[in-house]
């Protein structure tokens, strides 16, 4: 499995009325892209030119155990005697050799990542604003934007745009440039070369062609941010990984079980279900077993009886059932949970049975199928709480406050981090006070174990009074969620 590190900065909190609207933004959402696609990621934001080169050392160090580094700044950057300088807050502009020597010089960015042991170096510059110092400085425009930069080997620099251009800080949350690369950076299976082409295309297309985007590269190998699963997944085909593209064929015993479980109707779907023995299975094919799983797991989440059953009486159902059989099943009611029909994660899991699934990690002969699922979830970038599938217990902490109606919650810790705030459906009364909505404790654990995407055997609940976890009288903010923030999350806020 590829190890990721990444350094991104953004800095926008300028001195003297040349701040910047975007950087930050553009900093704190490509680190949600990079963390989803499994970078470890160092964020600085509105920091010191010293902190900026804190930040490097640490990541210098990251990148002596990861194969692959990418540096991401966003800011004011400019080219001082052919040499390029990234500034922060705390830079001194009163003359050239002054900023040259209270900035962080892009040449030691791209010295530490030469010199380190990742076989792939990016480097990605939304840097290239407006320089409201040239004035001062009675500057050519022969020194506008950034200057060209050499690539070492294994590494590709892509600039917001071309030598001497002035890049746009945007009219959105995102600059220009990083707007466009938030945008195709989830392209699956396309190359990281051919990423920042289309790149290019839609920030001439959004800049009027005022703004060309740049790169210059000395990669050898390909790099792919966004790898579909069947690209990373071996153990089945893409049309199993895919199942919207899977070619049902009636005439083979296991589709004719699967066409019955799509027909939606529960009086062709429990006597189909029916006709899955382990002499069938143990003609059945790895991919059409897999598929057959996915659909008795689609099934029972649509209450039909016969899957519903078969998936809370997995291991009886399926003894005598060849091994590989039983684990082609059961991977692919797994993969049910969290992936959809075209193979890409799931915003909100399939939560039917998603502890019910969960409870068969009791069984050490099942312990193959859920290896299968953690290693899959991995290699897909899911940013979760805890990796399902590894039995690793979370902790939940809720906070409370007796009223004379019952336990208001007020917060709700993981990781000595407070996550309930209002989701999209959440509101306050007319006097601008908070609008709560009643759940009991039993409920409050079924929502945690869908939002946090644990299963209850691995999540334990705990209340800061204890008579509140006894109580059906809480209340809680109407339209609370727990589930991790996305970029679209943080766009609703701005």
């Amino acid at each position: 499995m590829r190890t990721m590190a990444a350094l991104v900065i953004g800095v926008a909190a300028y001195p003297d009325g040349n701040d910047l609207k975007n950087p930050v933004n553009d900093a704190s959402d490509l680190a949600v892209k990079l963390r989803g696609y499994g970078f470890e990621v160092i964020v600085a934001t509105n920091c010191r030119a010293v902190d900026m080169a804190k930040s490097l050392k640490a990541f210098g160090i990251l990148l002596q155990t990861h194969d692959i580094g990418l540096f991401f700044f966003a800011g004011h950057g400019m080219q001082i005697d052919g040499q390029n300088y990234l500034l922060g807050i705390d830079t001194d502009m009163e003359t050239e050799t002054d900023a040259k020597h209270s900035s962080l010089p892009l040449d030691k960015v791209v010295d530490v990542m030469a010199r380190s042991k990742a076989s792939t170096k990016i480097v990605i510059l939304d840097a290239c604003r407006n320089n409201p110092w040239e004035r001062r400085w009675h500057r050519g425009p022969g020194t506008r934007g950034l200057a060209s930069v050499y690539a070492p080997k294994g590494t590709i620099i892509g600039f917001a745009t071309s030598p001497g251009e002035v890049a746009y800080d945007g009219t959105g949350r995102n600059g220009t440039y990083t707007s466009a690369l938030l945008q195709h950076i989830d392209t699956p299976d396309c190359s990281i070369e051919t990423m920042f082409k289309r790149v290019r295309n839609t920030v001439a297309a959004a800049s009027g062609n005022r703004q060309t985007s740049w790169e210059h590269t000395s990669l050898s190998g390909e790099f792919y941010f966004n790898l579909s699963i069947a690209s990373r997944v071996a153990k089945y085909g893409g049309n199993a990984l895919a199942d919207q593209l899977y070619p049902v064929d009636p005439a083979k015993a296991s589709d004719e079980i699967i066409a019955g479980l799509k027909t939606y109707d529960w009086f062709r779907q429990n006597p189909a279900l029916g006709r899955l023995s382990a002499d069938s299975a143990s003609k059945m094919e790895a991919d059409s077993l897999f598929v057959l799983g996915r659909n008795i797991y689609q099934a029972a989440c649509g209450s039909a009886r016969s899957a519903i059953g078969f998936i809370q009486s997995f291991v009886t159902r399926t003894t005598g059932f060849p091994p590989v059989a039983r684990e082609a099943l059961l991977d692919g009611m797994l993969f049910e949970v969290f992936f959809n029909a075209t193979g890409d994660l799931r915003k909100t899991i399939k939560s039917g049975y998603f502890s019910e699934l969960f409870e068969l990690q009791r069984f050490e002969v099942l312990k193959g199928s859920f290896d299968f699922i953690s290693e899959t979830l991995t290699v897909a970038g899911a940013d979760l709480y805890v990796l399902p599938g590894r039995d690793h217990e979370l902790a939940a902490s809720v906070s409370v406050k007796k009223l004379s109606e019952g336990f208001l919650i007020d917060a709700i810790y993981v990781d000595s981090k407070n996550i309930l705030r209002q989701g999209d459906g959440g509101w306050t009364n007319d006097d601008g006070t908070p609008a709560y909505s009643r759940i009991d404790a039993d409920d409050l654990s079924v929502a945690l174990v869908e939002q946090l995407v644990v299963p209850s055997r691995s999540l334990r609940v705990t209340y800061t009074d204890s008579d509140a976890q006894r109580s059906d009288q809480l209340l809680i903010p109407y339209g609370w969620t727990v589930r991790k923030e996305t970029i679209d999350d943080l766009e609703s806020k701005t």
